[in-house]
């Protein structure tokens, strides 16, 4: 460990043991077989944990982005419960401009990594885009969703 620390040193970097997560990647077999919990560094150790956020991205061992869009989820449907009185007392287009603001930005951040997620993932996220373009169009539940989608000019997820 001291080759880490003398490397460090070397590069005029810091070890932040706060902010320093370890992950192992693999199969849910793989990762099961795993008896390692903590890692020494320096003179701690660091716990390993099942998923870390990188860059505003929560990643889980086995790349399932699960974690990701559950937190994701959490945070739109968040926004949404705070928007809602604010889009109620305003016009249509500035409700979409907030709505977009808020909720569309979060979904559409590093989107890319989302590529080849499995389909129950993507329904959550689908759910999340529909309840975000109700409050915008002033319409309940009952009414179908599609039409509401191409007349904001959303593409569906």
């Amino acid at each position: 460990m001291a080759n880490v620390s003398d490397w460090l040193n070397g590069s005029r970097l810091r070890f932040n043991l706060g902010k320093s997560e370890v992950m192992w990647l693999g199969s849910k077999f793989c990762i099961n077989r795993i008896t390692v919990r903590d890692i020494p560094v320096l003179s701690l150790s660091i716990r390993v944990s099942d998923s870390a956020r990188i860059v505003g991205v929560v990643v889980d061992s086995r790349l399932t982005m699960a974690d990701h869009v559950s937190s994701l989820c959490r945070s739109v449907y968040y926004q949404l419960r705070q928007l809602r009185p604010v889009v109620r007392s305003i016009t249509k287009d500035a409700a979409t401009m907030v709505v977009q603001a808020f909720v569309s930005s979060r979904l559409d951040y590093c989107n890319s990594l989302l590529c080849g997620i499995a389909g129950n993932l993507l329904q959550k996220l689908q759910s999340v885009q529909n309840a975000a373009a109700r409050p915008i169009i002033r319409t309940g539940r009952q009414k179908h969703i599609t039409p509401v989608l191409q007349e904001l000019h959303w593409l569906p997820v």
